[in-house]
């Protein structure tokens, strides 16, 4: 699978946190002072044909991770940390005879001296959470659980080749990466998987949610109050199974998710991000205090879910992204009884006055370029429906947006905004997209929202969302119908 760089992070549009909960989530990128690691013999090893890295899980004086990097190349080097400032130090080892020497790192970067054949360094877990506070990035847990991205603590080659050969050892937790082990125990990678690492969870407890071709493998990283581990994996298990409603198979045969209980909070929709790993990796924050019937009714897993559904655009293009993430969420629902389509419709003409409000009479042009949500995702959102409705009418009602996904499905793990209208006109049938765009962009963001409504038949009255015949409502119900996508 081809590489796409750091991962998105895909901040929830609906609900606002508290105040309690969005400083528990605070990423805080800054520098943070580090203790040098505990310097036992290293291992003689010759240089081998991969790169290998033993870690180590420890928990005294505190948690943190001890990793040594057995290097496979002679001759100078330059490593570093994708995100940086959680390490200051990292020891280079040479001549057995010779004492480690000590190399700053800076900007994330070391610089390797020719006759280095190991590194030594530790990630100190707890000092950087005391620090700067618990973050998905720099890490957060409790007992003796902890959870981070890979990109924070795993120093890789600045420059390498994506085939080049990494084995990973690791020992002291039960742990949870976006790898599945080799039968030995240990995880043979490329040097590509340490660009895109994922998140990894350290202690805490596992679980199994397993669909038709898919299994999703769970870390909980402290006990829910109200649902056992099984039960959250049923949830999850539920949750990904609305996928199918829009694609005929999960798009990938394995995913890692971890759920990170925020003590005293009942809200089931905290914070939800997705890395592009191989497989990808999912974090959710959820409130301890969550009851059954709460997550039952949350969205938030649906919608970093539903991001499986569509390649990593390059660049980074959230109005795609976010906005097919947003508007499926809801369909996913509807078709599969969840929600009943009035309420579907509700909520997403719920978020259009959300993101029109934020526009403030705006051209779409502008809201892209200012970026910001909630309202980018609604744009997006909006853009989607359009886009959906287009295709229906282009097809006699045949093929919609989730071909299109399909389309791209079958191209690669990455794309572009480029590729993507060229993948809209495909299931066209004509090439329409690139003129729609142009016009679309010099209008104001929702232009045309009230006519479109009426045309589908979806009319908002005091009582609410009311569904009636209409000159598209047969095209309405082929949205809210299970996907009948075929493969390209």
């Amino acid at each position: 699978m081809k590489k796409t760089g750091d991962g998105p992070l895909h901040r929830l549009p609906r609900r606002p946190l508290r105040l309690s909960s969005l400083l528990a989530i605070i990423l805080s990128l800054s520098a943070c002072g580090t203790v040098a690691p505990r310097l036992p013999p290293p291992r003689q090893e010759a240089v081998s044909r991969s790169l290998r890295y033993h870690v180590t899980y420890v928990r005294e004086p505190g948690h943190a991770l001890e990793v040594e990097v057995g290097l496979d190349q002679p001759g100078e080097q330059e490593f570093l940390f994708t995100q940086p400032g959680g390490v200051k130090t990292v020891w280079a080892f040479r001549d057995p005879a010779a004492p480690p020497l000590a190399l700053p790192v800076q900007g994330g970067s070391v610089r390797l001296p020719r006759g280095t054949h190991s590194l030594r360094y530790r990630y100190p877990l707890d000092e950087i959470i005391r620090e700067r506070g618990p973050g998905f990035f720099t890490g957060m847990g409790r007992g003796d659980a902890r959870y981070l991205a890979g990109k924070s603590w795993l120093l890789r080659p600045r420059v390498a080749s994506p085939s080049r050969r990494v084995e990973l050892w690791l020992e002291g937790a039960n742990a949870l990466l976006p790898w599945v082990p080799a039968p030995e125990g240990h995880y043979v990678l490329t040097a590509a998987d340490l660009v895109d690492s994922g998140f990894h969870s350290f202690g805490g407890h596992r679980c199994q949610a397993r669909l038709p071709g898919a299994v999703l493998d769970v870390a909980i990283l402290a006990p829910m109050r109200h649902l056992g581990d099984a039960a959250v994996c049923d949830w999850l298990g539920r949750t990904a199974g609305q996928l199918l409603t829009v694609r005929r198979t999960f798009p990938y045969p394995r995913v890692a998710v971890h759920v990170v209980p925020v003590e005293g909070d009942r809200t089931p929709n905290l914070f939800g991000m997705l890395m592009w790993s191989t497989p990808p990796s999912i974090s959710l924050l959820v409130g301890q205090e969550a009851r059954p019937e709460a997550l039952e009714a949350d969205w938030a897993a649906l919608h970093e879910m539903l991001h499986l559904l569509h390649p990593a655009f390059v660049p980074r293009t959230p109005w795609i992204s976010e906005g097919l993430a947003t508007y499926f969420t809801e369909l996913a629902r509807a078709r599969s009884g969840r929600h009943p389509p009035e309420r579907a419709w509700a909520e997403l003409l719920r978020g259009f006055e959300r993101g029109r409000e934020q526009a403030a009479g705006r051209t779409l042009e502008e809201m892209i370029e200012e970026d910001a949500p909630p309202g980018i995702y609604w744009v997006g959102a909006y853009l989607a429906l359009l886009l959906d409705v287009e295709l229906r009418r282009a097809t006699q009602h045949q093929r919609g947006l989730e071909d299109v996904l399909a389309f791209l499905a079958g191209r690669g793990a990455t794309s572009t905004p480029a590729a993507y209208g060229a993948a809209v006109d495909a299931v066209a049938g004509r090439p329409f997209f690139e003129e729609w765009w142009a016009r679309r962009l010099r209008e104001p963001a929702f232009a045309g929202l009230e006519g479109l409504l009426e045309a589908l038949g979806v009319t908002l009255t005091p009582g609410g969302i009311q569904l009636r015949p209409a000159r598209d409502s047969l095209l309405r119900e082929s949205l809210e119908a299970r996907s009948a996508s075929g493969p390209w």
